[in-house]
Order: C-alpha cells, then sequence, then structure tokens
C-alpha cells in the first residue's frame, strides 16, 4: 500500500454565515497527481489555503505530509511547495534572483542551495537565461520560473492552484510533462484547474461545487459510473442553431457545445429520436449522431447540474 500523504476528514471552513467548504473528504497517496476540479467559488483555492497551513478550518480534520494542520502549519510549510496562476514571480529580478529570493523564503539549507539552484534551472529550461529579468520572459518561462521556485526546497507535497492559466497548449504540454516526472520521483501532487482535457493526466480527481466533493475517483471510474442518462454526440451542418433548438426539449437532460459538435443526454433511446425529428423540422441536417464514450468534462457537468437540481427541488423553488 502506498504512503498517505493528504488526509481530509470533514473539513470545513466558513466566513460568517457563508460556507466556503462544506465537511469534504479525501485521501492522497505519496506520488499521486491529484485533480481538484471545480467553478470558480467552489472552494478550491480556500481548501489549498487550508492545506498550506495558511488559513485555519472551522471544524473538521486534515493532515498533510503527517502533520496536523491545526496543530503543526509551521512544520508543513517546510515539505510543500505551492504555485498560483498569478506566479507571484518579481519581474524586477532576474531569473537567478528570484530563484535566491525564493531559496531564502523557503530556509533551503545552505550548503547545498547552489546545487539546488542548478536542479532548477534544468527543470524550468532556463540554463543561459539566469541573468534575464523576469519581465522579459515569455508567458511559458514565467510558469516554468514560478515552478521551480516552488521546488527549490525539493517538497514532498506541491499544490498549483490554475498553475497554466494564460498558457499556451504547448507550454501546457510540457508543464505536465515535468509534473509527471516529480510524481514519478515520490512527490504528491494536488492541481487545480479549468481544463479538462488536461485533467485527464490526474491519477484521480474530485469534483467540488458549492463547497462539497461530489465525486472523487479516478479518471476512468467517474466516466463509467457516474454519467447521469445515456450521452449523444450530434454532428451537424449549424451546431449553434442545433444548440438553441435542443435546449428548448425539456426532454433532454443536457446540451453542450462540444467543439464543433453538440452533446445531449437523454435517459432513454426514444429521447434521441426526438431531438434528431426536431433538428430536421428546423432545417437542420443531420451528419451523424450516436452514443459517444463521455469526457470528463461530460460527467463534470452533468454531476454538477445533477447537485443544481437537487438544491433547487430542496428550496422548493
Amino acid at each position: 500500500m502506498a504512503e498517505t500523504s493528504i488526509i481530509v476528514k470533514d473539513l470545513t471552513k466558513k466566513f460568517g454565515d457563508f460556507t466556503a467548504v462544506n465537511r469534504i473528504n479525501f485521501e492522497i497517496k505519496k506520488g499521486e497527481i491529484f485533480g481538484f476540479l471545480g467553478p470558480n467559488g467552489a472552494g478550491k483555492t480556500t481548501t489549498i489555503r487550508m492545506l498550506c497551513g495558511l488559513i485555519d478550518p472551522t471544524s473538521g480534520y486534515a493532515s498533510v505530509g503527517g502533520y496536523d494542520i491545526s496543530k503543526k502549519p509551521e512544520e508543513i510549510k517546510k515539505i510543500i511547495g505551492y504555485m498560483s496562476q498569478k506566479f507571484s514571480l518579481y519581474d524586477d529580478l532576474t531569473v537567478s534572483e528570484n530563484i535566491d529570493f525564493y531559496a531564502g523564503i523557503y530556509q533551503t539549507n545552505k550548503s547545498t542551495r547552489s546545487e539546488r539552484k542548478d536542479e532548477i534551472i534544468k527543470i524550468s529550461e532556463l540554463f543561459g537565461k539566469e541573468n534575464v529579468l523576469t519581465a522579459e520572459l515569455a508567458s511559458a518561462l514565467k510558469q516554468h520560473l514560478a515552478l521551480g521556485c516552488a521546488l527549490i526546497n525539493d517538497p514532498r507535497v506541491i499544490f498549483l492552484d490554475e498553475p497554466t492559466a494564460g498558457v499556451d497548449p504547448l507550454a501546457r504540454k510540457k508543464f505536465w510533462g515535468i509534473i509527471k516526472n516529480l510524481a514519478a520521483k515520490g512527490v504528491t501532487v494536488l492541481v487545480t484547474t479549468h481544463y479538462m482535457d488536461e485533467a485527464e493526466n490526474c491519477d484521480r480527481v474530485a469534483f467540488i461545487s458549492d463547497g462539497l466533493v461530489i465525486a472523487c475517483d479516478t479518471i476512468d471510474n467517474l466516466k463509467r459510473k457516474c454519467m447521469k442518462g445515456i450521452l449523444y454526440e450530434v454532428e451537424c451542418d449549424n451546431a449553434m442553431k442545433a444548440l438553441e433548438v435542443l435546449r428548448e426539449m425539456p426532454q433532454l437532460s443536457e446540451v453542450a457545445l462540444y467543439g464543433i459538435k453538440v452533446h445531449i443526454v437523454v435517459d432513454k433511446k426514444e429521447q434521441s429520436d426526438d431531438a434528431a425529428i426536431a433538428l430536421t423540422s428546423n432545417g437542420i441536417t443531420v451528419k451523424k449522431m450516436g452514443i459517444a464514450m463521455p469526457s470528463l468534462e461530460d460527467v463534470f457537468v452533468s454531476l454538477v447540474e445533477a447537485q443544481q437540481k437537487e438544491k433547487k427541488e430542496a428550496s422548493g423553488a
């Protein structure tokens, strides 16, 4: 059995009358890449801040690297790295100076600091750019530098909060290559992202919505077990018009644009036949329509909409 790196039990955070995180539970193994996915305001960043020992939970328990977040926050800070989408770099410092600064902040061992710095330069693909001002770096290299700074203390656990926001697809691919190499060496990674395609790189993911963890499993299990209804993919000559037509059909559980195709979710096959008839009667040519394997985004949308429906029914709205 792999060593458990992060334990979260009934973790809750309230700000006045507002519950940002509501009794969430999950565990993360050493060397696991764990995706924490949800819309803005779902509670992702608040959870990370608690796990980093930056804010106290209202109730519940969590530990990181064996340290209780409420009792040993300073010990936790010694074994973790943290990177946010804002990168937290100093533009008026050079690459080398930024790394030196974070080495001091993280109180890295002075005897190995130079060696560690060289490793970070290599990992970050910044060799030859040590004396370049950070402000002059391309976004992708700033991202690599920010990750390098978060790794300067050789952390056992790293938290990545929307680390690839605003970065081009090629840079995101390279970034995930670095993350996978870190995990292979035993570093535990908790990452939040809005990009469902890159979340497929995770070993497991948890979906959080309105402060609640509504699902947590491997990618394959989520796709097989958590999709509400049958997913059909529709290829037609006017996807935007098709979207408008299909959204007027109450018998369809979900309707969403997926690239140049439309995804619909039905409870039974007959409803997909109704959809095809509605499209044709509105002058839309259906080129292809059939059952499709749900993407992680499909599963996420399905679960969140089901949660919102239950919430609405419970409130009597």
